[in-house]
């Protein structure tokens, strides 16, 4: 088979091999089972809202499967073609085999990303905070053009974005921001995002025009559904109200509106000034913590589950998840993965897809790669 040929079809039996590690294959069919007979029971639906779930489970679970046998199937009646193709020398059949499984391989990582999606809150918008790190200008520029970033991706996913909380920058750029993302499943392509996020380039801002490097950090937490109890105490809230300042517009008000809890025992220090009412704001904010903290508790199951491998062991300053590098070469480079793209401006208009998919399989897998950085 042509080397062509067999690249694509290495890509999907990994893309395979991985749903099936994901799915615990045979743990998969016998509770798909369990759930068609439960369907099959009428007394199920004398409590609608535990039927909903059993629904939503079975849906998840027949689709993955499905998905997988049938790329099995056409992977293996196409590799079959090709060779027959290739014993009796017909050079345009293979190179339609070539093309088809150029095409499977494709839909066997969309396939493989979506049933990746199937996290306690991945269904569910998410929250996307920057911050700039230390730096000035540099890093508030930085953390700026993070937040376009991410509003651009979401946008190219037909996906809603709100401006939550806004601190513009001195000169340029932002202190930090809050983003609202509400889409299918926006938490869960999103949330392995968080981390610190470096830039090297040809300061705008240098008038001797040296090379610096910024950090920015990124945070991706869930909104949290209704159905979720999280409970916070008033004793354990300290609220501060504010004055907003924003990039003008509908973000700026002029009355002290805009507020912040601080949750004490944790630390965890949330805002909002989207709203001309305070109790407007108050309630998001409080929503915000609520997600904040139902998020630690996620990323406490999974760093348990996987057996000591914690996603977010490399967030802190000078630990960035991924560089990049605008001067005197063009790359985007994920310290986690490995992944690259040599077109910085199409990553920086919201082409995170690659990244954010092999950081996804990365957490199913918990094997870590030695990636250097880029100078």
């Amino acid at each position: 088979m042509r080397a062509e040929a067999q690249a694509y079809a290495d890509q999907i039996n990994d893309a395979l091999a991985l749903l099936r590690r994901f799915l615990d294959w045979d743990r998969a069919l016998r509770r798909l089972d369990e759930l068609n007979n439960r369907v099959e029971d009428p007394k199920l639906w004398d409590d609608p809202k535990a039927a909903q779930e059993v629904m939503r489970e079975r849906r998840r679970l027949d689709e993955a499967i499905t998905a997988t046998r049938a790329i099995e199937t056409e992977l293996s009646d196409t590799i079959e073609l090709m060779e027959m193709a290739e014993a009796e020398g017909d050079d345009a059949m293979v190179d339609e085999g070539v093309a088809t499984l150029a095409a499977l391989a494709e839909r066997a990582e969309r396939d493989k990303v979506q049933a990746l999606l199937a996290g306690e809150a991945d269904a569910n918008n998410a929250y996307i905070e920057v911050n700039a790190g230390a730096g000035g200008t540099e890093s508030q520029d930085w953390a700026g053009i993070l937040q376009r970033m991410y509003a651009r991706w979401a946008e190219r996913h037909g996906m809603k974005v709100e401006l939550i909380d806004y601190h513009a920058g001195e000169q340029a750029g932002i202190k930090s921001a809050t983003l609202m993302i509400r889409g299918e499943n926006a938490y869960g392509h999103a949330k392995t995002e968080s981390g610190v996020h470096r830039l090297v380039r040809i300061s705008p801002y240098d008038s001797a025009a040296r090379r610096h490097t910024s950090f920015a950090s990124v945070w991706v937490y869930p909104e949290v559904d209704d159905d979720i109890d999280i409970e916070v105490l008033d004793k354990d809230l300290k609220i501060d109200t504010y004055r907003s300042s924003g990039a003008g517009g509908q973000h700026v008000n002029t009355t002290d509106s805009a507020v912040r809890i601080t949750h004490i025992p944790t630390g965890i220090i949330v805002a909002c000034q989207n709203q001309r009412s305070q109790h407007k704001n108050r309630a998001e904010a409080m929503k915000q913590l609520k997600a904040r903290l139902y998020e630690q508790e996620l990323q406490r199951r999974e760093a348990e589950a996987s057996a000591g491998y914690e996603a977010k062991t490399d967030i802190g300053w000078g630990h960035q998840i991924r560089s990049y590098v605008l001067q005197p070469y063009q790359l985007v480079k994920d310290l986690r993965t490995g992944v690259t793209s040599t077109s910085p401006s199409d990553v920086l208009d919201g082409d995170l897809d690659p990244f954010m998919a092999a950081a996804l399989s990365q957490r199913v897998t918990g094997e870590k790669v030695e990636v250097e950085d880029v100078e």
